[in-house]
């Protein structure tokens, strides 16, 4: 995992999960405000609006948009996960230690690693 943005204050940061535990890790922290919609559930390149939760304490991280982007149809032909939060430091700082708390590994500059998050500058 890794922000897929520039590091730093923007309108939004863009955390990106790469690989076969990228939809579950982005399902258990994500909870769309209609409930109906869980990640996922609409298909394939859907934007959903909701809320990054911690999924041990129940509080909110984040106010996000999270997309699933279904393999093969991806940049890596793997399976993907967004997820759009606030741009300032400590969103995306609060989003990536709870992925990372959960599982997922650090991703490098420009690369998306399995499992992982992707970093890039844009």
């Amino acid at each position: 995992m890794a922000l897929s943005t520039g590091a730093g204050a923007g309108a939004i940061g863009i955390v990106r999960l790469s690989g076969p535990e990228a939809v579950p890790l982005g399902r258990a922290v994500f909870r769309a405000v209609k409930e109906a919609d869980g990640l996922g559930s609409l298909g394939s390149h859907r934007l959903l609006y909701g809320h990054v939760v911690d999924p041990d304490s129940g509080s909110l991280v984040d106010e996000v948009l999270a997309v699933v982007m279904r393999a093969p149809g991806t940049y890596t032909r793997e399976d993907v996960v967004e997820i759009h939060c606030h741009g300032g430091p400590a969103a995306q700082r609060a989003v990536l230690r709870l992925l990372v708390r959960l599982g997922a590994r650090a991703g490098g500059s420009g690369r998306v690693h399995p499992a992982g998050l992707s970093e890039r500058s844009h």
